[in-house]
């Protein structure tokens, strides 16, 4: 099996999480029988290695509830939808503030 995440995921190598992507969904393949999704509870840094904790899960199912992955490991990370729109919000701001700035009030002609 070979994951490689969904459109609208952002890969991400497992050594480049940090505690921006707690609480956010992941998916990743820690070996080649096993896809996981979860949402990350935590994440710790090792030599070697990164582990990343999964919320929710505390064994059910025979699932373990930490994954140990090598830094070059890819971590599907789907897009926070709070910091997206925030982020399409102020882009949209700059431009209107970009569009005023550039606009010199009425320049229709005057009729005398």
């Amino acid at each position: 099996m070979s994951y490689s995440g969904t459109g609208n995921e952002k890969a991400v190598a497992a050594s480049d999480l940090s505690r921006t992507h707690v609480g956010l969904t992941v998916s990743f393949q820690p070996d080649e029988f096993t896809v996981v999704f979860g949402r990350i509870g935590a994440i710790a840094r090792k030599e070697g290695g990164v582990t990343i904790a999964l919320e929710g899960v505390d064994g059910a199912g025979g699932l373990p509830a930490h994954y140990s992955l090598p830094p070059t490991q890819q971590v599907y990370v789907q897009p926070d939808m709070l910091t997206n729109t925030e982020s399409t919000i102020k882009d949209l701001f700059g431009k209107v503030q970009d569009n005023l700035r550039g606009h010199k009030g009425d320049q229709r002609p005057d009729n005398v």
